[in-house]
């Protein structure tokens, strides 16, 4: 009979508490509606994940000399603490959509947070070279997946808003790096040693794992395991994706090359310790600023016009370094420094430009990230190589005008993919 026959039932049915509705069998019941995750909130959440993700590298570059005096190690082999977890960001992109459907994005989230933490730690405290080599991996895989899936986050979460998240994103990602390049050399000295001042980063992971706890309670990702309704793979034959990962490589090729060498070349020319580790501060910190500033520049999904401003920025400033050593080396180091920032920002929005679906735009991150990080990665052993071959920097700041150079080329083919812009903006879901 049904219950249109009998409206006393189904009014009864209605108003039955909820542990007294039957359940089919074989049938899952509902879970409770989550509470929102407001834009704000998802910001600051996303802000202290990447505070997490730089100083595990940055703060090397000052304790290098005291980790190299403890372990007896060379100068290449000090090198591989910085380029270690650089190659890692690469290499460990592809695998992390397979993860993340697999076991789900917040449980793989939390376990990649949780190893960079304990990472950190036990590096501080390693008592041989394996260990500290293998906690530097472990850095390295925690950056790795952790980086790969905010950007799938953001575009399932607030597709008109990209822009404006990797802003946040990019700029907490510098404003980590500035904090663990000042800080971590005065810490040392007021400890007396390399090994809190290396520790004492530990602690923003366990905001990121606070800050995760918060997203998955409010816009929580399905567990995994379950089937997916479709599967993209990274877009090896799609040549906007390897233009993007190209311009995204050249970029973090200059960045990372400043990062581990920028202080030792003006320590060559003279200058102090600790005021080389004030100018890279102040790259670190001009980087930081030019994240948000051009991503609130950046309004339109074709972002050829401010990739080029950004990458003509960059260039200018190493070849201030190289033509015109007179003028301040805090100018052309900023200008060096904003430029590449810029570009960063940017770079982290193109895969999200060219695609719909947040699957879709976790596969390309992915890609971008493997082929970026893996040529990037080289940036500091070419610099140490060439100075070691030469005698002098020189031609290692020629090899990063170089490398600028090729990034302002690609910024006229970095057209966004059409067809998908044409999509959002019919469904009122464009970039703003």
């Amino acid at each position: 009979m049904s219950l249109q026959a009998h409206p006393a039932v189904r009014a009864r049915l209605l108003m039955a508490p909820a542990a007294e509705m039957v359940v089919a069998p074989g049938a899952a019941p509902e879970r409770p509606a989550a509470r929102s995750l407001s834009m704000a909130a998802a910001m600051v959440c996303v802000a202290l994940v990447a505070l997490d993700l730089r100083p595990g590298i940055v703060s090397t570059g000052p304790l290098l000399p005291s980790i190299i005096r403890e372990f007896g190690l060379s100068h290449t082999q000090a090198a591989l603490l910085t380029a270690i977890p650089t190659l890692l960001m690469g290499l460990l992109a592809a695998p992390v959509p397979w993860l993340s459907r697999r076991y789900g994005r917040d449980a793989l989230m939390f376990a990649a947070l949780a190893l960079l933490t304990m990472s950190s730690l036990v590096r501080a405290f390693a008592g041989s070279v394996t260990l500290l080599f293998a906690s530097t991996v472990g850095i390295g895989a925690g950056i790795a997946i952790a980086g790969v899936l905010i950007a799938g986050f953001v575009k399932a979460g607030f597709p008109r808003q990209v822009a404006l998240f990797m802003s946040v994103y990019a700029t907490a990602l510098a404003l980590g790096s500035t904090l663990s390049a000042a800080a971590t050399g005065s810490i040392a000295a007021w400890t007396g040693g390399w090994r809190w001042a290396s520790g004492v980063w530990a602690l923003p992971g366990v905001l990121a794992l606070l800050a995760w706890l918060f997203v998955a309670r409010r816009k929580p990702a399905p567990a995994g395991g379950g089937t997916a309704a479709r599967r993209y793979a990274m877009p090896l034959r799609h040549p906007a994706a390897w233009l993007i990962a190209l311009f995204f490589a050249c970029n973090n090729f200059v960045f990372y090359a400043c990062i581990s060498w920028l202080a030792p070349i003006y320590v060559d020319a003279g200058w102090s310790a600790s005021r080389a580790g004030l100018l890279l501060a102040g790259f670190t910190l001009a980087f930081m600023v030019a994240n948000p500033l051009f991503g609130f520049l950046s309004r339109d999904p074709d972002r050829r016009l401010p990739l080029a401003l950004g990458a003509g920025t960059a260039l200018a400033g190493i070849l201030a370094m190289l033509l015109a050593p007179a003028v301040s080396p805090w100018l052309a180091v900023a200008l060096l420094a904003f430029g590449t920032g810029g570009c960063f920002t940017l770079s982290m929005t193109l895969p999200l430009d060219n695609t719909q679906h947040p699957d879709e735009t976790s596969a390309w991150n992915a890609f971008v990230l493997l082929v970026s990080y893996s040529v990037a990665a080289a940036g500091p052993l070419a610099i140490g190589r060439l100075r070691d071959a030469s005698g002098a920097f020189a031609s290692s700041l020629w090899l990063v005008a170089a490398v600028s150079a090729l990034m302002l080329a690609l910024t006229p083919f970095l057209r966004p993919r059409q067809h998908g812009c044409m999509h959002e903006h019919a469904q009122g879901t464009g970039f703003r």
